[in-house]
């Protein structure tokens, strides 16, 4: 049969569009007069039925036609496969032609516009197919490859930078001896479509690179890249031939444009993951060194192909595809702003599905290894994998994707996949597609969009579902999806980009928690979890960027994500303090270890009694022998039942009425672990002293009212006979007991490998920083009953001995401390001491706000100097001496020591108070304000606040330290005068 020309041959693809009329009049005037003035005017009506609905609808095929009619003319009567020959063969002649790069990325873009023209009236007149279509396409872009590399090559050796090769013809070491183009995408598969990118990764053999001497191979060959795409890309007044994508090379954000071999190799047998090998799959060598690029993929077959998969590494090549949102029935899908590539029904899920059948039975079956999505459909159906009605139904699906994609780019040359929102431009794709009514296209659209993604639904219905109820969350690859950044910003995430970015970091083996391919496999399952995690608690920015500081800083992620997918409630949990309590995310973020806890069946239980000293008294006796070791194994039992507390709360778990003796119980079994082991490390240095000590808590300690961060208010008090001496330095009772106070506060403080464990102040002690760092028993008796000041007998009502030498000496120091504060007081004077000392911490320590709890008017430290007062100042007559705050207001209530009205107050306002400062505490850094704080923990903290909402929360606490700090000035006031009147009486 003799071939004939496209005039010919073409035939209308549909109608002629009103609005494209005066663009195809003018187009055809211009055509008109070039086609009379050099006789192809016959040439021009037998195609004019054929050309005018392009005309119409296409302004980028109406303007290439006017600027090269010539161009217009030749494609016109030429067969158009012979027309494809001669052009291929006048572009590959390009690369031994000596033309400066200005010259030459003319004719480049002279010959792209000419293929362009070939190519749409081709397949837009019924001639050829898909395949003919997307074959010209990437022969073109072959032949455009080797003539900028030669290029490139040319300018280089004119700049002395690598030596010249031997002769223009280089066979199959190419221009560059040592480096090679990878073809990648549907680039590598023959498949570009009309606008289309080019992927390309280029690889190099440093040994084998003939630069002149001195030139480093890194820089010769990033710039070697950037110029060779700069040939290709570059817009000028002539266009572009194609848009260059280097992004699909190893982790492309931290790597060169070009990589050595070896690197590459490594990079993909230790990190790769499956979807670049899904992406390798349709690989192969389109430019320069060929023997060199064909041994490369040759290394990496076993890479793409593996023989042997476990279950995990199925599971993570089937979520590839999962990561696609499937629509209900009840889902809408629309042609109106479709994306027939990446959005629901498009071709990217007919080549996801191939692709993971491909990747799970391509390492067993050779046939299955086809780098064309149709033919690998074929194969599949071939092999029995699916049916032949899937494979025909799919192909025929594929086809129509792909016509509507080019249709779609034809209009305006841009490297679009998606059909037009609006009815006028969605009317030009509809008839350069067929359609004559734009509701038909639009429901022939609707329907094979629909029976894709229903398809799709099928082959994989009974997979873990990877996306969201939001929509697809896709991963893979090495930018962003554009459904999936939908996806999120309907999540409510602020910025989308950002939160795809860092997952596909991680996904690339950037932290520990996925450097290993497990960590990969289990972190894709995970993620989904995470983000919708995230978004429920009404936070996913906050939550998502301290989970992310946290999931940064494991050294391995396997134990903890398994956790995570094993129970997704604790995940949620976890996730839901991360947006909540900052303190603890960071925290966690510090000590991931602590995180160890979680797996320990008993984390959500109560605190029972003895609980704590018992465990760190075992893992004393775990631990090597030794204060330091001593000291990382407290560190180690604070972190995780620190945590724990705090999640606790976090979760409701425990009441913060509950949370302040947990807190102290734990600093309790620290310093009753660490005292003794202080007091054996002095012993081995310095000898056995026959003494005895104790250690006395006070302040939040003390009062067992602590939060977490609470610092540790000591005194050690100390008993030795006159002459006493330690055995082996002959120490006093001072220089021993001050050692060992010395060596407690150590022990408590400072800094180990294993963290931190409290801050700890000394100065409540008799004669504060003044006076020996250890009080002795007679000390401490005489300094409380002549020197001592008022606000020293507030602190010493809070005072707790924790841990001694002995019990007989406990009961003693307890017996002291119950005979200091039990001294006979002037009302008066106390009273104003009282009013005197609160002020002066007013003036020196003023609220920071109106969140701080402790220090403004009515807070935390009215109402302790309140029942501290009370009970100093009634002590004498057998009042009530408690070292817990609430239990003193209760004790004062039930003794009627102030009026009932105030002692309610006073209590209320401390419990409130106590209780949002469990919570804020954990959560936020000190002194930091919730008002900033998501909805969702302002609404935790008013149900802590026994309140509706937030805002009623800051009523209720504005109003009870209003009345409360009245209280405390009456009180101070008024019960001085009451007393002072009782003792006139």
């Amino acid at each position: 049969m003799t071939p004939a020309p496209l005039a010919a041959s073409m035939r209308p693809c549909g109608p002629i569009i009103a609005a494209g009329l005066a663009g195809r009049d003018r187009t055809f005037e211009t055509l008109d007069k070039a086609a009379a003035a050099n006789g192809w005017a016959d040439v021009l009506a037998q195609a004019r039925a054929a050309l005018d609905p392009v005309f119409a609808a296409s302004p980028y095929l109406a303007s290439l036609a006017r600027r090269r009619p010539a161009q217009l003319a030749a494609v016109l009567q030429a067969d158009p496969a012979a027309q494809l020959a001669d052009l291929l063969t006048r572009t590959m002649a390009l690369e031994f032609e000596p033309l400066g790069l200005p010259v030459l990325k003319t004719r480049l873009r002279e010959l792209k516009a000419e293929i362009h023209l070939l190519t749409a009236l081709a397949d837009l007149g019924g001639v050829w197919d898909l395949d003919q279509v997307t074959g010209a396409l990437t022969r073109f872009a072959d032949a455009s490859v080797k003539v900028a590399m030669t290029a490139a090559v040319r300018g280089e050796v004119e700049r002395g930078r690598m030596i010249a090769p031997a002769s223009e013809d280089d066979g199959e070491a190419g221009p560059l001896p040592g480096l090679f183009c990878i073809a990648m995408g549907k680039y590598g598969a023959f498949e570009l479509n009309y606008s289309s990118d080019i992927d390309i990764s280029l690889f190099y053999e440093p040994d084998i690179l003939p630069l002149a001497e001195g030139i480093e191979h890194h820089g010769f060959t990033t710039r070697f890249a950037q110029t060779l795409a700069d040939i290709l890309q570059d817009r000028t007044v002539d266009g572009y031939v194609f848009r260059v994508d280097l992004r699909l090379r190893p982790d492309p954000s931290a790597t060169a444009p070009a990589l050595p071999v070896d690197a590459a190799l490594d990079y993909y047998q230790t990190v790769g993951q499956n979807w670049e090998r899904a992406a390798f799959i349709k690989a192969r060598v389109c430019a320069g060194d060929l023997g060199a690029g064909f041994a490369f993929l040759d290394a990496l077959q076993p890479f793409i192909w593996r023989r042997n998969l476990d279950f995990a590494a199925i599971a993570d090549i089937h979520s590839i595809k999962r990561q696609i949102h499937i629509h209900k029935v009840d889902e809408r899908l629309t042609a109106k702003g479709a994306d027939v590539k990446l959005g629901h029904g498009g071709i990217r899920e007919i080549e996801f599905f191939v692709q993971t059948q491909q990747l799970i039975m391509g390492g067993r079956d050779a046939s299955l290894r086809s780098n064309r999505t149709v033919d690998a459909l074929a194969a599949l159906a071939k092999a029995g994998r699916i049916s032949p009605d899937t494979a025909v139904e799919l192909t025929a699906h594929y086809t129509d994707l792909r016509g509507l994609e080019h249709r779609a780019q034809m209009v305006a040359d841009e490297q679009t996949h998606k059909l037009p929102e609006t009815d006028t431009e969605r009317a030009k794709i509809a008839a350069l597609s067929g359609d004559k009514d734009l509701a038909a296209f639009d429901a022939r659209v609707e329907r094979l969009l629909r029976a894709v993604n229903t398809r799709y639904g099928e082959l994989f219905s009974e997979d873990e579902d990877l996306s969201s109820s939001f929509g697809s969350l896709v991963f893979t690859g090495v930018e962003d999806d554009p459904e999936t950044l939908r996806t999120l910003k309907r999540m409510g995430y602020s910025d989308p980009p950002r939160i795809s970015s860092t997952i596909r970091s991680w996904h690339h083996g950037r932290i520990g928690a996925t450097r290993t391919e497990q960590g990969r496999e289990l972190f894709t399952r995970l993620a989904p979890r995470l983000l919708e995690a995230a978004q429920a608690t009404g936070a996913p920015d906050e939550a998502f960027r301290r989970f992310a500081d946290f999931f940064a800083s494991l050294t391995m992620g396997v134990q903890v994500q398994s956790l995570f997918l094993a129970q997704p409630k604790l995940f949620e949990l976890i996730v839901r303090v991360m947006a909540f309590a900052p303190r603890l995310a960071a925290f966690l973020a510090r000590s991931p270890a602590a995180l160890d806890s979680l797996m320990d069946t008993g984390f959500f239980a109560p605190f029972a009694e003895g609980e704590l000293e018992a465990a760190l008294t075992m893992g004393l006796a775990r631990a090597d022998p030794g204060y330091e070791a001593a000291m990382d194994a407290a560190r180690r039992l604070h972190r995780e039942q620190a945590f724990r507390i705090g999640v606790q709360v976090m979760s409701g778990a425990v009441s913060a009425a509950e949370a302040g003796p947990a807190f102290a119980d734990l600093a309790d079994a620290c310093i009753r672990g660490l005292a003794g082991v202080a007091l054996a490390e002095v012993e081995r240095l310095a000898g056995a002293f026959p003494g005895e000590v104790a250690v006395i808590a006070l302040g939040k300690c003390g009062s067992r009212e602590m939060t977490a961060g609470s610092d540790l208010d000591l005194m050690t008090v100390y008993r030795a006979e006159p002459g006493a001496a330690s055995e082996l330095k002959g120490l006093d009772g001072a220089a021993f007991y001050a050692r060992f106070t010395q060596r407690l506060i150590a022990a408590l403080s400072a800094p180990t490998a294993e963290g931190g464990l409290y801050e700890v102040d000394m100065r409540l002690r008799p004669s504060g920083t003044a006076g020996p760092v250890a009080v002795s028993q007679a000390a401490f008796e005489g300094y409380y009953a002549r020197e001592a000041e008022t606000w020293e007998f507030l602190a010493l009502t809070r005072a707790r001995v924790v841990w001694t030498s002995s019990e007989a000496f406990a009961a003693t120091v307890r017996a002291d401390i119950d005979a200091a504060l039990r001294q006979p007081r002037d009302a008066a004077a106390t009273a104003k001491a009282a009013r005197e000392m609160r002020a002066l911490m007013a003036k020196e320590l003023p609220p920071t706000g109106f969140w701080d709890l402790k220090r403004s008017p009515g807070g935390l430290i009215d109402i302790e100097f309140a029942a501290q007062y009370l009970q100093i100042l009634n002590a004498f007559d057998g009042g009530p001496l408690r070292a817990n705050t609430g239990e003193a207001l209760a004790a004062i209530y039930a003794e009627s020591l102030m009026a009932p009205e105030a002692a309610t107050v006073l209590h209320d306002a401390w419990r409130l108070q106590q209780d949002l400062s469990q919570l804020l505490k954990v959560a936020l850094a000190e002194d930091a304000d919730p008002s900033g704080e998501p909805a969702a923990f302002k609404a935790l903290l008013a149900k802590a606040g026994g309140c509706a909402d937030f805002e009623a929360l800051r009523a209720r606490l504005r109003s009870l330290r209003t009345e409360a700090h009245k209280a405390f000035e009456s009180l101070v006031t008024d019960q001085a005068a009451a007393t002072s009147a009782r003792a006139t009486d």
